[in-house]
């Protein structure tokens, strides 16, 4: 007979999918009286060591929210300086991390307004790194939004003629963007702003929420196992527990 509480049970469930929105590069340089392009800059350079942290940690799925359809709406010049940000990163500072088998996933419109080589590197960094380890599975929401994924699912279904008694929770799933990723465990958000931001609103419907008043180019591994640690006290319930 099973004699473990459901209190243990909610307890001991792993942590397999980490979502991280990333928040705070442009106030970070405000603050040290830089231009903000800086912070962004610092922002994808902290990337490698945090993502590396995560799969030691035995976490299968890092989710990192980089860039929102929302965020089209800041300055030109600040687009682009992200967009060329991007356009390095998906060809070249990626690189090293693919040699070390992580696979990387897109989630998001990689359509217009996307430039052709920043759409094309997006995608080239996906195929490049799609044999690599199941295991270490880093999805960059990139040109993504929760509300805007949810109309893209409901397209593709309408798009498949299915009868409206034939649609539920698996179908949803199966047409969501990169519809293989599990649901979230953990939601982090650096800069102290207490909200998902649309963030991966599927998958987050049981996500445990931490949220850490730092910067992300302040985020450092340390703060990453202080949440994970925090996270593992937890009694996660389900509804049904």
């Amino acid at each position: 007979m099973n004699t473990k509480s459901n209190t243990d049970q909610a307890q001991s469930k792993p942590l397999n999918h980490l979502g991280i929105i990333v928040d705070g590069n442009r106030r970070w340089a405000t603050k040290r009286g830089l231009a903000k392009f800086k912070g962004h800059s610092q922002g994808l350079k902290i990337l490698e060591g945090i993502i590396e942290e995560v799969f030691d940690q035995g976490i299968k799925y890092v989710s990192l929210f980089i860039f929102s359809t929302d965020n089209w709406r800041r300055s030109p010049e600040e687009v682009n300086h992200l967009m060329k940000l991007f356009l390095k990163y998906f060809n070249q500072d990626s690189q090293r991390l693919i040699q070390r088998g992580v696979r990387f996933k897109i989630a998001g419109r990689i359509a217009e307004p996307l430039s052709d080589k920043v759409r094309q590197a997006a995608l080239d960094l996906e195929k490049n790194s799609q044999h690599n380890d199941n295991d270490k599975t880093v999805v960059l929401c990139f040109n993504y939004g929760g509300q805007t994924e949810i109309v893209d699912m409901v397209k593709k279904i309408v798009e498949q003629d299915i009868n409206s008694e034939d649609v539920d929770l698996e179908m949803v799933k199966n047409n969501l963007y990169q519809a293989d990723v599990p649901n979230i465990d953990l939601i982090i958000r650096t800069s102290g702003e207490q909200r998902i931001s649309g963030f991966q609103l599927w998958r987050a419907a049981y996500a445990e929420l931490c949220f850490i008043d730092k910067f992300w180019p302040d985020f450092t591994k340390q703060d990453l196992i202080g949440a994970l640690d925090a996270y593992r006290g937890r009694h996660r319930r389900f509804g049904g527990d």
